[in-house]
This record gives structure tokens, C-alpha cells and sequence, in this order.
């Protein structure tokens, strides 16, 4: 029988005022639904007590989760879903170019009950690669849950062996863009510092000594009174690196209330996740051996966002 997961750990400051299910579905990577979920069946006390989902919380108190056990490992079949707003921007017989909307994760996994880009490439009618694990068919990289843009699928077996090759030899060229607070000095530089887990808090990353080598190149696009628009470029690509680097350095992305953001500034610009979008990404074709690039358009949160920064 599979043990349940309980986790202790105070509310970080970043959470201070938050809805608690809010607060349990930014921490833990579950849907709304499935952290109001936890909070009805009397999986979540804060100080001791249980508490209503729509109850406030305050940093600094002792905040228990405990997770369903992981579910069985999915079926090696895919599974497709209506994904409102993702859509395929390029697809040929080996691959599908994707532009990712916020709350969509890039394969399923335990505790995860939403919306998968696999599973939304599936219902569009393309055929997805079967290499690798049964839960990560045809995924070749990932962007969290709360970053938009650009992704790319295979759909042939050889694309998802050339890809992998290619993202492991970093001969793929991934462009971010990001918001963060306040001016990073030099204005223009690279961050070459090691990313592991937290060592306090499970569910987040941070820069560790002997963490795994992570290295990000950033540049200066437009300062604004309060934050600067980055253009970012990753050598590497471990999970949260961008958000883990730029916390590093005091200029979390503006509305990542998980790694340091200013809640404050975050409502003012009507954000509820972090303003990162994968804006450009290219790599050689498998199949045709020539270089490809793509691009992709701010999604209205983010533009509306910038919008309100510039004004």
C-alpha cells in the first residue's frame, strides 16, 4: 500500500495574504480544483487547525499538507484533452511546434489532474512520439505550469532521439523573456550558479553548493521605474532556472510570489503567476537537417502587464 505524503513547512513570505487554495495549488503543483479539493477532505491545517479554502493566510505560519499517494503510472497510450488556447503553430511528420497558455502542464504526473500539452497535440490529430517514459511520451523539454510560450513535440521516433541529443548537447537555442523587479548590474551579464532542491522547502529550487551546474545569459531590453524586461538565453535548462537565478540576485520575475516577488506590485499589474514567456526556440530540423526558429506573441496577461509598466 502506498503511503500518503505529509509535508510541514512555514508559509513563505511570498504567500502572505494569499487564499489558502491558491496558496496549495502554487506550492504543490495542483489545480484549484484539486487543492480545494485537499482543504474539504480535512488535508490541510495551518497552525494545527483546519481551515476554509478561501482563508487567508499569513507568512510565517506552520502550514501541513497531505498529498494523495501517487497515482498508478498512466497508460503508455495518450490520452487526448481539449486544451483551451494551445495551439500548433508548425507540425510536419516529425514534429509540433506549440504555443503553450498558462495552466497547462507538459505531461501528466502525479497530483496533477489538468490539462497536458501531449494530451492537447493528441486531440488536434497529431501522433506523438512513443519513446521514452510512459507519462513523458514524444516530450523532449518542459516549461512549468505557470510559463507560457513555446515547445516543441516530437512526433517520430528519430525526432525524439535527435532532440534529446540536441537539448543534452545544448545545441538548442531557447530565448526567454522576463519581467523582474528592480535592475540587475550589470545590466547585461551571466549567472553561473548550481541549482538543487531547497534545503528547507521541498517543493521549491535554489541555488545550492553542489547543485547541478546551471548557467543563464541575460540582457537588458528596456528598464522601467520599478522592474526591467529581460532577454534571456539558458545554457542549461534545469527546472525553475530562470525563477531560481533571478531570486538569487534579489530581481525575482515580477508576480512569482514562490520565489521572493512583491505581492504588491504583482496585483498592480493584474498578474497571478510569473511574467516569463518562452519567446523564441530553434534547432536543427531531425528530419531536414536545416535550422528552424520560432516565435511567439505575448499572451494578453503579460502584454496587458507590460502595457501597465510602460504607462
Amino acid at each position: 500500500m502506498s503511503l500518503r505524503d505529509t509535508r510541514a513547512m512555514p508559509v513563505p513570505d511570498g504567500l502572505d495574504g494569499m487564499r489558502l487554495d491558491q496558496a496549495i495549488s502554487r506550492m504543490f503543483g495542483l489545480s484549484r480544483t484539486g487543492a480545494a479539493d485537499l482543504i474539504d477532505a480535512g488535508d490541510v491545517a495551518v497552525d494545527g487547525s483546519p481551515r476554509g479554502k478561501s482563508d487567508r493566510l499569513k507568512a510565517g505560519s506552520w502550514l501541513e499538507v497531505t498529498l494523495p499517494a501517487p497515482a498508478a503510472p498512466p497508460p503508455s497510450e495518450i490520452v487526448p484533452q481539449e486544451v483551451t488556447g494551445l495551439s500548433v503553430i508548425y507540425a510536419d511528420d516529425d514534429i509540433a511546434v506549440v504555443d503553450k497558455p498558462v495552466g497547462v502542464a507538459a505531461h501528466p504526473s502525479p497530483g496533477w489532474t489538468g490539462p497536458t500539452v501531449i494530451g492537447g497535440v493528441a486531440a488536434l490529430g497529431h501522433r506523438v512520439s512513443t519513446s521514452g517514459a510512459a507519462e513523458r511520451q514524444g516530450v523532449v523539454h518542459r516549461l512549468d505550469v505557470g510559463t507560457t510560450g513555446l515547445m516543441v513535440v516530437a512526433k517520430s521516433e528519430r525526432a525524439y532521439s535527435a532532440l534529446k541529443r540536441a537539448f543534452k548537447e545544448r545545441e538548442v537555442d531557447k530565448r526567454y523573456h522576463a519581467i523582474v523587479q528592480g535592475h540587475p548590474d550589470p545590466s547585461r551579464g551571466t549567472i553561473d550558479a548550481p541549482i538543487d532542491r531547497h534545503p528547507s522547502a521541498d517543493w521549491k529550487w535554489a541555488v545550492v553548493s553542489g547543485g547541478r551546474p546551471s548557467v543563464t545569459h541575460y540582457d537588458t531590453i528596456e528598464a522601467f521605474p520599478a522592474a526591467s524586461l529581460l532577454d534571456i538565453r539558458l545554457e542549461t535548462g534545469r527546472t525553475h532556472q530562470i525563477r531560481v537565478h533571478f531570486s538569487a540576485l534579489r530581481h525575482p520575475c515580477v508576480g512569482d510570489l514562490t520565489y521572493g516577488a512583491d505581492p504588491t506590485l504583482a496585483a498592480r499589474l493584474g498578474l497571478t503567476r510569473q511574467w516569463l514567456h518562452a519567446k523564441r526556440l530553434g534547432f536543427v530540423h531531425p528530419g531536414t537537417g536545416e535550422y528552424v526558429e520560432f516565435e511567439s506573441p505575448y499572451p494578453d496577461d503579460l502584454a496587458r502587464a507590460l502595457e501597465l509598466l510602460g504607462g
